[in-house]
């Protein structure tokens, strides 16, 4: 048995009521709680116990040592009472996990679900924390890409394996993966024009953007952290300029540019984002996550049952690094901003040429440089 390990589904009263658990919830859990017991040869008699305990909502015992695994894994510490409402949340989304990833060893899903840093977080504080793109009606300033007629595209592309992508980052709790994408896509145009590849400062935009219509950690756009680097004549490197992951006054040093560009072009749809991706580099989009089942993503192709592509839909800025094929489904490449210990190394493959699905090449863009 995999490792199982994702949403919590409940409403946000249940953060604070700890015996708010439904049956379904609890039966659900009976019926890994049942693989465990036989995987390890336990007696019958703790699946009747399990079962008397759905009357009083507590804990799994047979999850305490895995909880306390968890904790050590990614530095978890709680009072007792946020103990309580964290280990809740966990558990439920240890059972969702579970049950996804039961679908996807019977293949009826491509993709697998995970435990990351954020599986103690409700779906709230997840979108407050971790997402952060706001979609603006009026921006201007920039061109639209004409794509390339008659060229013959590569079946597979993968720009960090040319140099053109620096190490995954974590935005931690702050809604800037704006910032992340934008400086994302400008390392790949600055080594393509230049050769070298420097990591550039996402705190320089989250402190200093907020003129063009950003907003912090409360949110922003790409195109907007294009048009501030324009205006500032450059963005410095994340060395002099070095994440905190909260806003603070603005920083700016002339002495620490590290890049510059001088406009953005947006990208319209998904042939013209593969065209854009295989001819430019790295490109800056914006999809819709997909309620729960981005967030606890570990490996397999993205391809959700349920997933919007409107403009109104999207909430997270990302990156798209390449794109393949596997088991049959065409995918792009994207690189995430929560760490490594999200997805496949901080990466995700999302389905590709399905009706724009998750809106990836809705709102895409890249600087020019």
């Amino acid at each position: 048995m995999h490792s199982v390990f994702s949403p919590f589904d409940g409403d946000k009263s249940c953060f604070t009521s700890y015996r708010c658990r439904s049956y379904f919830t609890c039966y659900a859990k009976v019926y890994l709680v049942l693989q465990i017991i036989v995987a390890n040869n336990m007696k019958f008699i703790l699946l009747l116990g399990f079962l008397t305990s759905c009357n009083s909502m507590t804990f799994t015992p047979e999850l305490d040592e895995h909880w306390e695994n968890f904790k050590e894994v990614f530095g978890k510490t709680y009072d007792n009472q946020e103990e309580r409402a964290r280990r809740h949340i966990w558990e439920d989304r240890v059972i969702a996990i579970g049950l996804h990833n039961l679908k996807a060893d019977m293949g009826l899903v491509s993709y697998r679900k995970g435990l990351n840093k954020y599986s103690d977080l409700t779906p709230e504080e997840f979108s407050r924390q971790l997402k952060g793109y706001k979609r603006k009606m009026n921006v201007t300033g920039g061109s639209t890409w004409l794509p390339p007629e008659n060229i013959e595209l590569p079946k597979t592309v993968d720009w960090r394996t040319k140099g053109y992508v620096t190490k995954v980052k974590d935005q931690q709790d702050c809604g800037s993966c704006w910032a992340f994408s934008a400086t994302g896509s400008l390392e790949g145009q600055h080594f393509r024009k230049s050769g070298n590849l420097v990591s550039l400062s996402e705190q320089n935009l989250v402190d200093c953007s907020y003129a063009e219509g950003n907003d912090g950690c409360e949110g922003g756009l790409q195109e907007l952290a294009f048009q501030y680097i324009k205006k500032n004549h450059g963005i410095d490197t994340e060395e002099s300029y070095p994440y905190e992951g909260y806003g603070y006054e603005c920083q700016f040093k002339k002495s620490g540019i590290g890049a510059n560009c001088t406009g953005f072009v947006s990208v319209k749809g998904e042939k013209a984002l593969q065209k854009a991706v295989a001819t430019i580099g790295p490109i800056s989009v914006c999809i819709c996550t997909g309620g729960r089942d981005f967030d606890s993503y570990k490996s397999g192709i993205f391809d959700p049952d349920i997933c919007y592509k409107d403009p109104d839909d999207l909430d997270h800025a990302v990156l798209v690094v390449g794109y393949g094929t596997g088991d049959g489904k065409d995918y792009w490449i994207v690189k995430n901003s929560w760490g490594t210990s999200w997805g496949e190394q901080g990466y995700i493959k999302m389905v590709r040429n399905k009706e724009n699905k998750c809106g990836i090449a809705t709102e895409a863009s890249y600087p020019l440089v």
